[in-house]
């Protein structure tokens, strides 16, 4: 048995023996036999401002860092599913789409030349690492010229057949133009935070939208032109109640639309994100034959304290033991403060700056992501610590338990007749 401990003043400690069998117990924890989802990664989105901060950096510096998240095995992240914008995502240096010539319903214009900055030597510089990463793939916007208003930012796609044709097109041309930079599009899932209108790049959309859209367009052509890239309902940022938009519910998104036979077809899985949380359990209840991940952290403030740090670690609990089967962190590197374009300073993995930070998210993720592996399935905790903790069994038979003691005294429990106490407002891993 090994424990992982991090705290507010300690980021990363380690022990061989941490039972401490003199001490009584004061509560159990133990397995309780049921079993749930097989676990397939952990990751970040890759965004301009990533790679422009990363670009920053020596030679020798930017690598670490670069090892620290991808390399498998490695003492770091292991990350091996990870996100890509579909044109200019809110973290991006400037709006843009691949295609902004009016009314180009065919794409001719079409073109991922500006990825090729920062984005996609990114992505390859993850593929050196690890070449068996997955990506899954979604837009925050449609090209403006097909939107009304006619803007990157807030709006909606004009519904027309024209229109929605050359909207389906324009997603698989991306995923063509990625396959040839040799980077394959695992996921496509249709819209970053539908339900909200946002001052940076974004798209409304309902759920009857979806439903059409997918069922008729998306989901046909890429069938027949595509049919190793899956498509995937979200990433869904409702329910939520949000005044500049709609009232939404689990039945305005999920429930309709997988209810809709044409679109439920082509749908292999939903991502949630943000509000979205509280609709992963109903989905799952229902929908158990589809998959589910969480496709963007929350992102914070830019102060990357440990409060906040905790609050994520409760969301990893929460979307774990809701049933996905990944997990995905926004932003990967940022200067310090994070501040976007638009103005919104963020958390992140990593600070670049004069110094080099490796923030409480990171050791929250590394909790995780340094020892569940692919395949890993999820086993039924029974005891007063199981709201707060996460089990999984890798498919060599380690047994991971990710345990959070939330309070400003040790905690002692009795994990099957080992003695094992927690430190005072800790984040631990046992490895059993």
């Amino acid at each position: 048995m090994e424990i992982y401990t991090t705290t507010q003043d300690k980021d990363w400690q380690t022990s061989a023996n941490p039972t401490q069998n003199e001490i009584k117990p004061t509560t159990t924890l133990d397995f309780d036999g049921s079993t749930g989802q097989t676990w397939e990664g952990f990751g970040g989105c890759f965004n301009e401002l990533c790679g422009k901060a990363l670009d920053n950096l020596s030679g020798s510096e930017k690598g670490k860092i670069l090892d620290d998240l991808f390399l498998p095995g490695a003492d770091g992240l292991n990350f091996n599913f990870c996100r890509i914008p579909v044109g200019a995502n809110d973290y991006a240096e400037s709006w843009y789409s691949y295609d902004e010539c009016d009314g180009d319903y065919e794409m001719n214009h079409f073109s991922i030349e500006r990825d090729k900055k920062y984005i996609i030597p990114l992505i390859h510089e993850a593929q050196k690492r690890n070449p068996d990463i997955q990506f899954f793939a979604s837009p925050w916007s449609p090209p403006a010229w097909m939107k009304y208003p006619k803007a990157y930012n807030y709006g909606t796609l004009v519904w027309t057949k024209k229109n929605l044709d050359a909207y389906a097109r324009y997603l698989l041309k991306f995923t063509e133009a990625y396959e040839n930079e040799g980077i394959h599009i695992s996921q496509l899932h249709v819209q970053n935070e539908p339900v909200s209108s946002q001052k940076f790049p974004s798209c409304i959309w309902t759920g009857k939208q979806f439903a059409e859209f997918i069922g008729q367009y998306l989901g046909p052509l890429f069938k027949r032109c595509k049919p190793d890239t899956k498509i995937w309902l979200g990433t869904l940022n409702g329910p939520e109640t949000d005044s500049r938009a709609l009232y939404t519910r689990y039945n305005d998104y999920a429930n309709l639309v997988l209810h809709d036979p044409d679109a439920y077809r082509y749908i292999e899985g939903i991502s949630y994100q943000w509000a979205g949380k509280y609709a992963v359990d109903v989905t799952r209840e229902s929908f158990p034959e589809k998959k589910l991940i969480q496709s963007e952290n929350e992102c914070g403030d830019g102060e990357n304290t440990w409060e906040y740090a905790k609050y994520v670690y409760e969301l990893f609990r929460n979307y774990l033991t809701g049933g996905v089967c990944a997990y995905v962190y926004w932003n990967l590197a940022l200067p310090p403060k994070g501040t976007s374009t638009w103005g919104w300073s963020q958390n992140s993995l990593i600070t670049i700056g004069p110094e080099i930070k490796y923030n409480h998210e990171y050791y929250v993720m590394k909790h995780f992501s340094e020892f569940i592996h692919p395949g890993a399935v999820r086993l039924g905790l029974k005891g007063h610590f199981t709201g707060t903790s996460a089990a999984f069994r890798n498919p060599d038979g380690q047994v991971v338990l990710v345990i959070q003691n939330p309070f400003e005294i040790p905690q002692t429990f009795d994990l099957r007749g080992k003695t094992v106490t927690l430190s005072p407002d800790s984040i631990n891993t046992i490895v059993l």
